[in-house]
């Protein structure tokens, strides 16, 4: 008889599920907004905090984390704001991901190791090479896409990056 399947809920907060930060989907949010912008002047981070209907506070943190990584230039001045620093298809989802987060993905069994005498880097593990293979082909799809693929609908952009819609 096979056990009783683990529930997300019944695991450590850590290893729960993989997830998507809010760092990571309002930095993607905000350099989507400045790429559908391009070519038009900077924006104001107040305005598309409005527009986007984000917390203007998080606008103002994920702007100076895509400033730091080289993504936005500011302008100064009353008709200053945000603007990219290169043409949106030059800038991937990667690049804004680790950008805003840092890293695009984890291995928690790294950095949170369910037992440390089994799950350190150390220690021999057969499981740790699937979290590796996930990291990188997670990280070259992510490379894949640029902002300007994310201007396209939904149906063009799983066309785009080779996926099929609902998979």
């Amino acid at each position: 008889m096979l056990p009783a399947p683990i529930e997300s809920r019944d695991l450590p907060s850590h290893i729960a599920a993989m997830r998507v930060t809010t760092w990571a989907e309002y930095g993607l949010i905000v350099s989507l907004h400045l790429a559908k912008r391009a070519g038009q002047g900077p924006v104001a981070a107040r305005e598309l905090a409005e527009q986007e209907r984000l917390p203007h506070d998080y606008v103002e943190q994920i702007l100076l984390r895509l400033r730091r990584g080289g993504l936005v230039e500011s302008v100064r001045g009353a008709k200053g704001g945000y603007h990219l620093a290169r043409e949106p298809q030059a800038i991937s989802v990667k690049d804004v991901i680790e950008a805003s987060e840092h890293v695009t993905f984890e291995v928690n069994c790294d950095l949170h190791p369910v037992d440390p005498q089994r799950c350190s880097p150390d220690a021999s593990c057969s499981i740790r090479p699937v979290w590796r293979m996930l990291e990188h082909r997670i990280n070259d799809l992510l490379a894949g896409i640029s902002l300007a693929d994310l201007t396209h609908d939904e149906p063009e952009l799983y066309q785009i990056a080779g996926v099929l819609a609902g998979n």
